[in-house]
């Protein structure tokens, strides 16, 4: 995909994220939508999330984002009941979209058509095959 980030993890805070990536309207609506999913993720242990998708991506207008987030030492039934939808994948995870204008999935989850972890995968350009960047926003840092 044009514009990505060059190969690797790219780890930044929320303040350096949404100043290099809320740059139009489009993109602040977004953050507001990743920001309280990020809350609800970080209040059962999540510390970790990896963002992927058009978003991180030069496009001016993306049409959503992509979060791996790691499960290590998370509260999976707390995250489930306070917010089941990030358990929900159906219909190209439709729910989630709506709730949040972006798609969750655990980082060590397996992507069906490539077999790979989805931190492996978004590592991956879907046009080339090749290896692009992702960023890496430690939540610990999180305001």
């Amino acid at each position: 995909m044009a514009g990505c980030l060059p190969e690797g993890v790219h780890r930044c805070s929320w303040t350096e994220f949404r100043a290099r990536f809320g740059t139009t309207g489009r993109r602040r609506h977004m953050l507001i939508g990743l920001r309280h999913a990020l809350k609800v993720l970080l209040s059962c242990g999540v510390t970790s999330i990896y963002v992927d998708g058009s978003f991180t991506t030069s496009k001016e207008s993306p049409a959503d984002y992509d979060v791996c987030w790691a499960s290590q030492g998370v509260d999976l039934a707390g995250l489930k009941d306070k917010e089941p939808v990030f358990f929900r994948f159906e219909n190209q995870r439709a729910a989630q979209k709506a709730a949040f204008l972006g798609e969750f999935l655990p980082a060590d989850g397996i992507e069906t058509a490539s077999h790979k972890p989805f931190l492996e995968f978004f590592q991956t350009d879907k046009e080339t095959g090749g290896r692009k960047g992702i960023v890496l926003l430690d939540l610990r840092d999180f305001e």
